[in-house]
């Protein structure tokens, strides 16, 4: 068993302890879910932002950066002002729906009904979205340790589910920060060296890119690229900006520290672009023969392996092992935050109201930990039986999700906040209408679109893929699914006394402040955050520091130190503010 390995379980033991720290901390449903609305704006702009990131990022994105060129960079560039969008609106919106599930926002706007039809819409998407990131990471750490797939599956999902289990919320999004961090120090040491190696980084871009360096490779049809570039704007600012996915924001301690978490989201967002892909682009001008990499065992994704073969190759010993706990991370970040909110909505929106007996809060909470034992499972045996499936590229098979079978959900739980006059049922007609229109969309052909626009030449692999999970399906439900919804509002008519008080109740919540009034309670609740998570890096900083003894020449050791003080500088940050936080509370006790 080689150091990376060794460097990945440890990584593991690590969430697991962090999971274990936290166990205390999930005394009610409310701190299980969403940390009891106490969290500051580090811990839950980390969250958002990871939320956007997996192992896919590293592996399938990067794979597909060597052919679309800088095109790639666009989807995470839509990310950005998603969440800027979230800054201006949508991140005080969310925290000031005062929900513990974001499916109860859903109930208050819509009724019961549509509550339970969006329950059921959500949360096999979010499995299906899970495993795929799951499936995504061991197929790549199979090739990297020659591991079984399944094991990998089962170890990730296993690690994942126990921290989840145990830390509840408090867990999921402490480990999301430090995870994070580890995330954004691998991945700028990486860039920097290959900056050095290449002796800056037009070199790199001037032998890495295709030959249409922004399109890159594969569009005969320049328009077809424009309408692709247009919608995953549109498609990416649905998906930030919607009410099922305000659970980012919704365990905020109040509306300023919401807003301040969107813009954390946003700037690092738009920041990675110009970290992650330079070591691809590095790899495709210096090892542009796949066949001399020595991954023939990934077969067609081969090219997955971009982001590995220029860690294995030009970065110190014990690199590697870093660089998969950070695809861990990125990939677990993701699935921890999908596992929490999943059993969250099943509890607070199908048992508690329609078949809890005893609605006392320790069995409501024991309630939450079955659920989420269960959804782990789902997701673990959700990603081994997409293992089995060789149909689609992953890069292609989760924009198409995404697209296909996610956003119609999304469309009414954004336009809710700015059309207020619409019968409850346009909720669920409208996914109804949009999963009508899904179905059109996943029937289509190569044939079929190249007759539908008239094209005179057959549609490329890569203009089908993108026009049919991303172009298509955003136009089609904008216009159909958006336009019925829009449509409902003739339908409209004045609901009972109690439906009124509901919608009246939401729509007055979202419209006013969460404001925390700084006293005892609070210092304390961010006097311990800031000293928990400082203590934590600190740790960190000292077990990357101990990678210095393995046997490297001194730049490489001379990384390891870096990355050491990187970590620990953010761990003093940390315990400062957590002193500051001592000193506050020690002068309102007087």
């Amino acid at each position: 068993m080689n150091i990376d390995i060794y460097i990945v379980l440890g990584y593991f033991i690590f969430l697991i302890v962090v999971g274990w720290m936290f166990r205390s901390a999930t005394t009610s449903t409310s701190e299980y879910f969403r940390g009891g609305g106490k969290m500051l704006w580090w811990m839950v702009g980390s969250t958002a932002f990871l939320q956007a990131l997996s192992a896919m990022t590293f592996t399938g994105v990067m794979g597909k950066a060597l052919d679309v060129g800088l095109s790639i960079a666009v989807i995470f560039f839509a990310n950005a002002l998603g969440y800027f969008c979230n800054y201006l609106f949508f991140a005080a919106k969310s925290r000031q729906m005062r929900v513990i599930s974001p499916i109860e926002g859903i109930r208050m706007r819509f009724g019961r009904v549509s509550e339970q039809v969006v329950t059921w819409a959500t949360v096999p998407s979010s499995v299906l979205q899970a495993s795929l990131w799951l499936n995504a990471l061991a197929i790549f750490a199979s090739a990297v340790f020659n591991i079984p797939i399944e094991t990998t599956i089962i170890a990730a999902g296993g690690v994942v589910l126990f921290m989840s289990l145990v830390g509840g919320s408090w867990a999921v999004v402490a480990s999301d920060f430090i995870q994070m961090i580890i995330i954004t120090v691998v991945t700028f040491i990486a860039t920097i060296v290959a900056i050095y190696k290449a002796g800056g980084v037009t070199p790199i871009l001037e032998s890495g890119l295709p030959q249409q360096g922004f399109v890159g490779d594969g569009y005969n049809y320049a328009y077809l690229f424009v309408g692709w570039f247009i919608c995953i704007f549109i498609k990416q600012f649905f998906s930030t900006n919607n009410m099922i996915d305000s659970y980012r924001y919704i365990a905020a301690k109040d509306t300023r520290n919401a807003r301040k978490a969107a813009i954390l989201a946003c700037c690092l967002m738009a920041i990675g672009p110009f970290i992650w892909f330079l070591p691809a682009w590095y790899v495709g001008g210096h090892y542009p023969d796949m066949s001399t990499w020595g991954l023939d065992v990934l077969g067609k994704d081969i090219s997955n392996a971009t982001y590995f073969v220029f860690v294995r190759n030009e970065m110190p010993i014990g690199m590697v092992g870093l660089m998969m706990s950070a695809m861990f991370a990125a990939t677990m970040s993701s699935m921890d935050s999908a596992l929490n909110r999943n059993a969250g909505i099943f509890i607070k929106n199908v048992y508690e109201p329609y078949f809890a007996k005893d609605k006392s809060d320790a069995s409501i909470l024991f309630a939450s930990k079955i659920a989420t034992i269960v959804f782990g499972l789902m997701i673990i045996v959700a990603g081994l039986f997409m293992s089995k499936l060789k149909d689609f590229g992953l890069f292609d098979a989760l924009m198409m999700v995404s697209t296909l079978v996610a956003f119609p959900v999304l469309i009414p739980s954004l336009l809710c906040f700015f059309i207020k006059k619409t019968p409850d049922w346009s909720c669920w007609a409208t996914i109804a209408v949009g999963g009508c229109v899904s179905a059109v969309i996943a029937t289509t052909t190569p044939e079929m679109l190249q007759n539908l626009f008239n094209l005179a030449e057959p549609l490329t692999r890569r203009e089908f893929a993108e026009l049919k999970s991303v172009t298509l399906g955003v136009v089609c439900h904008i216009v159909i699914t958006g336009g019925f919804f829009v449509l409902t509002q003739l339908f409209y008519k004045a609901p009972s006394a109690k439906r009124q008080s509901e919608i009246d109740a939401f729509f007055n919540n979202v419209s006013t402040p969460v404001v925390v009034h700084e006293g005892k309670d609070s210092y304390e609740a961010d006097r311990q955050q800031y000293k928990l998570l400082g203590r934590v890096l600190a740790a960190t900083s000292a077990a990357l520091l101990l990678l210095i003894f393995l046997p490297n020449p001194m730049w490489g050791r001379g990384l390891f130190v870096l990355m050491s003080l990187m970590v620990g500088f953010i761990a003093w940050l940390l315990l400062r503010a957590g002193k500051m936080k001592d000193d506050q509370l020690k002068a309102a006790s007087v």
